[in-house]
């Protein structure tokens, strides 16, 4: 049993400390936001928080997180959708399909708490989520709004 600490609550799984925590996530707390793409943290559809930093949550071992980590999946990063990159997302569409933008969401949420105004470089350096419906511009766009740099 480990326990781990997922959007405010501590709760205990009972899995494989070398599970990855996508799984743990998914499969033991039925978190399912979080969605699986590469397997190697290349495209980043799991994308969570770890201590406030988005981590590719497909190569973090259940093992690699104590009980003081905290984690913060799409579930926990507003209880209504109020965060204001949920809120610009919706207001500008900017997913199509939608299954990498919960990724996407926890990257720019983690990218605008650290560089409140950030420039099309920082976004370009920081978001290096892949979609495959090819909506960066739209994802930009997005960061900004919530950023209140652009309306």
């Amino acid at each position: 049993m480990a326990k781990i600490k997922v959007n405010g609550e501590t709760v205990e799984v009972d899995a494989d400390g070398a599970t990855p925590l996508l799984w743990v996530l998914r499969e033991d707390l039925g978190l399912t936001g979080a969605k699986y793409g590469c397997g190697i943290a290349y495209c980043g559809a799991c994308t969570v928080h770890v201590n406030g930093e988005p981590q590719r949550s497909c190569v973090v071992p259940l093992d690699a997180i104590t009980d003081t980590d905290e984690i913060v999946t799409i579930e926990g990063l507003s209880k209504d959708g109020s965060h204001p990159v949920q809120k610009a997302w919706i207001d500008l569409d900017v997913p199509q399909c939608g299954y990498c933008q919960t990724g996407m969401i926890m990257s720019a949420a983690a990218l605008l708490a650290r560089n409140p105004k950030p420039t099309d470089q920082d976004i370009d350096a920081a978001m290096t989520n892949i979609c495959r419906c090819g909506t960066y511009n739209r994802v930009r766009a997005g960061i900004h709004k919530a950023a209140g740099n652009k309306a």
